[in-house]
């Protein structure tokens, strides 16, 4: 199959029924578990405790939502996606890790160990564990069916990001309500110092599966996802570890500072690479008269985009030039899995269906 770009029409493909059923079945499950997980909690602490406790945790999550708009904002993922992402780890992984938690903590009790040796067993070695496999899965089953809208190692922290924190908004809610004579320390530790520890350890499951989904390969994920895995629970481990080592403070800055402002290096850096990826595919279709060089050059910066939806808003069409720069930025992508090989059996259908759409977004913007 030819990689140029296309030069008359081809079929527009109808939309994917079964992956939007699949999504609809899959916040329907994440929605009940957080409700099943809200009620074991207000069963345990009170209906009052967990109001309070719930009101306390959407502070820190705000600010990691925010953080994940952030890192999301070249090729916004569908909202039905995150939605998703973020109820599994809201109301699934933190249900399933509640169960096997609880399970090996009692089972320590009964080993004969010291009440230390029981502690590190389950806080530092069995959590992780858990709750590490459990928000991967969410991340690889988005890769597994959603793969047309994983496109690389910066959608992976946005999803891998999603889903831990849905798992730590409602952790959050269980551990302010339980410790609620301490909740002043509780809230101070986990929620001000580190509000973006799940996110780190779940980044490192997503970025390893972002690049399976680089891969010609389908199955580069057999390989990878266990990678990615083993980085996120050894993270998480050694993270669990320090609050148990009496080397909380010292640890903190050694340990968790360093590894988010790696992380957001690693953004930027990985910011960048889309950029060139989206001036160079845009601009073979500028080559070819799809655009304009100027439309190509401003789509892959996002400073130029701002100043674009700020000049077509002062025309009254701010709105449309903002959907010309979405379906222009969706078509570098699409044009990418086709040029890198990835989707061969239905990339040239993709890449005439962006086309397609962009081309009426860019009459739009222009009538």
């Amino acid at each position: 199959m030819s990689t140029a770009p296309a030069q008359r029409w081809a079929p527009v493909p109808p939309p994917r029924r079964s992956t939007q059923v699949l999504e609809v079945i899959g916040i329907g499950i994440g929605a009940t578990g957080v409700l099943a997980m809200v009620a074991v909690i207000a069963g345990t602490a009170g209906v009052a405790s967990t109001t309070l406790a719930g009101v306390l945790a959407f502070l820190p999550l705000l600010v990691v939502l925010l953080g994940i708009r952030w890192v999301d904002r070249w090729e916004p993922e569908p909202r039905a996606t995150l939605l998703a992402a973020f109820l599994w780890g809201a109301g699934v992984a933190t249900g399933i890790s509640l169960v096997f938690n609880t399970a090996f903590t009692l089972g320590a009790e009964l080993s004969g160990l010291s009440a230390f040796g029981q502690l590190v067993l389950s806080t530092a070695v069995v959590a992780p564990v858990v709750e590490e496999v459990t928000k991967g899965l969410g991340v690889l089953g988005i890769l597994l069916w959603r793969h047309h809208s994983f496109d690389g190692p910066v959608d992976g922290i946005v999803y891998g990001a999603t889903v831990a924190a849905g798992f730590a908004f409602v952790e959050n809610i269980l551990y302010f309500a339980q410790y609620g004579e301490a909740l002043g320390a509780v809230f101070f530790s986990r929620a001000v110092m580190s509000p973006f520890a799940h996110v780190v350890f779940t980044a490192m499951t997503g970025i390893a599966l972002g690049i399976a989904s680089r891969e010609r390969s389908r199955t580069a994920w057999v390989w990878l996802f266990p990678a990615g895995l083993t980085g996120a629970i050894l993270l998480h481990a050694l993270w669990n570890f320090s609050t148990l080592s009496g080397r909380y403070i010292s640890l903190y800055f050694v340990l968790q500072v360093p590894m988010f402002i790696g992380l957001v290096g690693l953004i930027f850096w990985l910011h960048s690479r889309e950029a060139a990826v989206i001036r160079h595919r845009l601009g073979e279709y500028a080559a070819a008269g799809w655009l304009d060089p100027y439309e190509a050059a401003m789509v892959a910066s996002l400073g130029e985009r701002r100043r674009a939806r700020a000049w077509a808003a002062s025309f009254g069409r701010g709105a449309q030039m903002a959907e010309f720069q979405r379906q222009a930025t969706n078509l570098a992508y699409a044009r990418e899995r086709l040029a890198t090989g990835r989707i061969p059996s239905s990339a040239g259908q993709d890449q005439a269906r962006q086309l397609h759409d962009l081309t009426a977004a860019r009459h739009a913007l222009y009538a």
